[in-house]
């Protein structure tokens, strides 16, 4: 019998008592400066992430506060340097069996069954057959579910459940318009890339429970050259695909991350490839961007934190209200703690999808 969640860290506010749910993605056992010991934790559901201190009884609780295990924390929510933690007077460990994994998993706005056929769809409308043969190979049965419901990153961007299928899309509609506007562009290859350019981050990536982790093979190998075995291993049963049609194919896995430095065993040397990485690189950069207006509030733009990993301040505005409709933003949580990923949203209708067909392909 699983335990239901009554209250998400997105709805939590100054002063509030919190019984509830919630899992552990990090913790400390730490000392205060007298040399008393403390747990310094972060707790995640499907709406974020927020610091919690258990100050008291710290070695008591230690054991059941594992980071990926679930727990039942009795505590309050205290502002502390303007952002909000929770201040934890008891937790207790409860098993996996009893929690509904979706009420901690983030995930992707988009309904999984409109992004499926968004991507069936766009396979069957390319005109290259032994393309279209190897990407009904490839995407098919477990690999498939796996696709749907893998991340496509750890943190950065997408990185919650379905986050790989929703940006595998998002490049491959960019793809399509990139190859209408540069009539040189050999349409079925770029879009064919765009579809598997990520596709072994289902083996990178282990995400069957938070918090999100690499692989043995994800950390030894990568996606990159994972990808091109996986491609090649699927075109052994398409005996049309010319060999030179396969090489530009793995051309563009192996690539995509365009620098050396960044991962990319070889640059992108086909003007596909070349396109291909750059749209890669601006979507992740756009989701991470959209995360962080998920976070504002107010009128006129900001500065942000200075953020890492692009180097840089960003100036940027809040999402309007159809901007957060659009990307399941709580409108309501907006003076509060923002999560790090996306909310579920409710489903989208199926128009959504045909308009977006009609638009790109």
């Amino acid at each position: 019998m699983s335990a239901a969640k009554k209250i998400f860290i997105d709805q939590l506010h100054e002063g509030q008592q919190v019984e509830d749910l919630f899992l552990v993605s990090r913790k400390t056992l730490a000392e205060t400066r007298a040399g008393k010991p403390y747990l310094a934790l972060a707790l995640m559901d499907r709406t974020g992430e927020i610091e919690a201190r258990l100050w008291d009884n710290a070695e008591q609780y230690d054991g059941a506060a594992e980071a990926g295990s679930y727990v039942r924390i009795q505590g309050t929510a205290r502002s502390y340097r303007d952002r909000l933690q929770l201040v934890i007077g008891s937790l207790q460990r409860v098993d996996e069996g009893q929690v509904r994994l979706e009420d901690f998993m983030p995930a992707s706005h988009r309904p999984g069954e409109v992004m499926v056929a968004e991507l069936e769809s766009v396979i069957a409308r390319l005109e290259d057959r032994p393309l279209h043969d190897l990407l009904r190979t490839l995407f098919a049965g477990e690999t498939l579910e796996l696709f749907c419901r893998a991340p496509a990153a750890k943190k950065m961007h997408h990185a919650y459940l379905g986050g790989l299928l929703e940006h595998t899309l998002s490049v491959t509609g960019m793809a399509a318009r990139a190859a209408d506007h540069y009539p040189g562009l050999d349409r079925d290859l770029l879009i064919a890339g765009a579809l598997v350019h990520d596709i072994a981050k289902i083996r990178e990536f282990s995400f069957a429970r938070l918090p999100f982790d690499y692989t043995d093979s994800g950390r030894l190998i990568g996606h990159l050259v994972l990808g091109a075995e996986m491609v090649r291993q699927a075109a052994a049963r398409v005996p049309d695909l010319t060999p030179d049609r396969l090489d530009q194919l793995i051309h563009m896995v192996l690539s995509h991350h365009g620098r050396h430095d960044f991962g990319a065993p070889v640059l992108p040397m086909t003007p596909e490839a070349l396109i291909l990485h750059h749209l890669d690189d601006m979507d992740a950069k756009m989701n991470y961007i959209d995360q962080l207006r998920g976070k504002l509030s107010g009128p006129g733009s900001h500065w942000t934190d200075f953020q890492r990993p692009l180097e840089r301040f960003l100036y940027l505005r809040p999402m309007d209200d159809e901007e957060q409709e659009q990307e399941g933003v709580n409108p309501a949580a907006q003076e509060r703690q923002r999560p790090a990923g996306p909310s579920r949203q409710g489903r989208r209708e199926k128009s959504e999808f045909e308009k977006r067909q009609q638009t790109l392909f």
